[in-house]
Order: structure tokens, then C-alpha cells, then sequence
């Protein structure tokens, strides 16, 4: 499912408008975004966990050279899934 299949779909159930679907979408999205790169967490009882982890550095290989490079420490995105969405998906 792409983000159009989401739209409509949740157009089609909620009976919004996908423009307006595709707005509060968008938003969504943008404050996950906007909380992460501060460092924050998102959390939705029951669906999972947004977060940011840290990982550390290591030394990694160049695959067309065989050169060995540094990777420096890099903060990532991650999601942890909720109670209710791993008995949905079992």
C-alpha cells in the first residue's frame, strides 16, 4: 500500500474528503517528523512508538573498491509496534 491507497481508503471509510484526508495526513506526518529531529517520541497507546536511536559508529567497506571507510555515530528513526498491532498482524 502506497500513501494514495492510504488516503483512499481512509477517505472511503471515514467518508472525508481525500483532500481533506490527505491534509490531516501530510500534518501528521510533518509533527512525527518535527518530533523526532528534536529528539522526542511519539507514542499511540496501542499502535506503537516513534522514536530516534543512536547508532554508534563502525568502520564499513567501500563495495566497488573494497576500501575500508568510517561510518561516524548517526541518529536514527525507529518504530516499535504496540500490543494491539502484533495480535493484529499474528
Amino acid at each position: 500500500m502506497n500513501k494514495m491507497d492510504l488516503i483512499n481508503n481512509i477517505a472511503e471509510k471515514s467518508g472525508m474528503s481525500k483532500k481533506d484526508v490527505e491534509s490531516v495526513l501530510n500534518s501528521f506526518i510533518g509533527e512525527v517528523t518535527d518530533a523526532l529531529a528534536t529528539g522526542d517520541k511519539v507514542q499511540l497507546i496501542g499502535f506503537g512508538t516513534f522514536e530516534t536511536r543512536k547508532r554508534s559508529g563502525r568502520t564499513g567497506r567501500n563495495p566497488q573498491t573494497g576500501q575500508e571507510i568510517v561510518i561516524p555515530e548517526s541518529n536514527v528513526p525507529a518504530f516499535k509496534a504496540g500490543n494491539k498491532l502484533k495480535e493484529a498482524v499474528k
